[in-house]
């Protein structure tokens, strides 16, 4: 039967296509969209290889530019203390006397402390200050009516600032005086 329709068809001049053509032709459309989307799929990988090591490039060189600048600011920081270690050195190699000795490590003080404010690191100011807590660290009161009540009497340890920033607290002794009611 219905090869009575295909042959009246022909008769008629009409293009007659065979079930088993159509497959042929989605199964050759099929394979070009195929291609088509490994081609994108292989592009993408393409791009996502030169992304990862894009990034891996960047993530090692932000590390090498951070070594660089920890060890930049290190030797920065250190170099003018090299000035001091040399003179402590020569002063450890001299045959002087005491005096002699004691003026010489008052020089590396002086120097030591020049170097130190170069870096903007000062000292705490302690003796005859009042005590204050954010800068100071009582270590003991003294018992006294000539000082007020809580004046730093003595410093035991030098404390540092850089700016306004604390490094670490003086170790102080502080009066207390009984007389005085403080607030």
């Amino acid at each position: 039967m219905q090869d009575e329709t295909t042959v009246q068809a022909v008769q008629e001049g009409e293009v007659v296509t065979s079930p088993c053509e159509e497959p042929i032709q989605d199964a050759a459309f099929a394979g070009a969209e195929l291609e088509q989307v490994k081609g994108e799929r292989d592009q993408l990988l393409d791009r996502l290889a030169r992304l990862q090591a894009e990034f891996d490039n960047a993530r090692k060189r932000e590390a090498k530019e951070r070594q660089d600048a920890r060890d930049y600011t290190v030797s920065s920081t250190v170099e003018p203390f090299l000035g001091v270690m040399d003179n402590f050195q020569l002063a450890l190699k001299s045959g002087g006397s005491a005096d002699q000795l004691r003026t010489g490590v008052e020089l590396i003080l002086k120097q030591m402390e020049e170097a130190l404010r170069g870096l903007n690191v000062v000292p705490v100011q302690s003796v005859g200050a009042q005590f204050d807590p954010r800068f100071h660290e009582a270590l003991g009161s003294v018992e006294t009516k000539e000082f007020p009540d809580h004046q730093v009497l003595e410093e035991i340890r030098r404390g540092y600032k850089v700016r306004e920033k604390l490094l670490r607290p003086a170790l102080v002794r502080i009066a207390s005086n009984p007389a005085m009611v403080s607030d």
